[in-house]
């Protein structure tokens, strides 16, 4: 294992390079320009593209979760964090290539199972954990399923994503947002979330 004196704050920026060229395709130059080192301390530290990627991969997860902390000291109430999550992970989406994830399962499978691991113990249980807060401060209806609904809540930023459904080129993807979101979670809000929705929508 190799000694990292890069930040894991700065191998953040590798991640838009391997959107850009693809994981493998991506090379050691560019990555390393974006990194500000140079392409043979880079090998020094990461001798393979697996171990770059399985480490770059780690800190973008920690960049979302610092963005979430951010996001949590901006708003207070479940309804707006829950909006605020959703706009996040669709901002993050947005930047992926479609083949990323594919390239990412096939080539890197313990990257691969980091990921799923993040989405299964801290994404899943973060939105299971705001509906339980907005139902205790009767923002959210009392009688949803949350399990379901978080399973929903990520399909649909999926099916925005799908340029088969929405092509981009036909949608303004900020309607298409309004309009899967603001009528989906003002159904599970009660009336003083719906309210509140409202007013969080009619500030985008």
């Amino acid at each position: 294992m190799p000694d990292f004196t890069l930040p894991a704050a700065s191998l953040e920026a590798a991640m838009p390079v391997f959107h850009r060229y693809g994981l493998h395709t991506a090379t050691d130059e560019v990555l390393a320009a974006a990194l500000h080192t140079s392409a043979a301390e880079l090998t020094a530290q990461f001798p393979s593209r697996e171990l770059l990627v399985h480490h770059a991969m780690l800190a973008d997860m920690e960049r979302q979760k610092r963005e979430h902390r951010e996001l949590y000291e901006q708003f207070q109430t479940a309804v707006e964090r829950l909006y605020g999550l959703l706009q996040l992970g669709l901002r993050d989406l947005a930047t992926v290539p479609g083949q990323f994830y594919l390239d990412l399962q096939t080539g890197f499978p313990q990257t691969w199972e980091a990921v799923m691991d993040h989405l299964n113990s801290y994404s899943a249980p973060q939105l299971q954990q705001l509906l339980n807060d907005g139902i205790r401060s009767r923002l959210f209806r009392s009688d949803i399923n949350i399990q379901l609904v978080t399973k929903i809540l990520i399909e649909q930023l999926n099916l925005l994503l799908n340029p088969q459904v929405f092509p981009p080129d036909r949608y303004n993807m900020r309607e298409v947002f309004r309009s899967i979101f603001l009528y989906y979670i003002r159904g599970i809000c009660t009336d003083e979330g719906a309210r509140i929705a409202a007013e969080h929508f009619a500030r985008l």
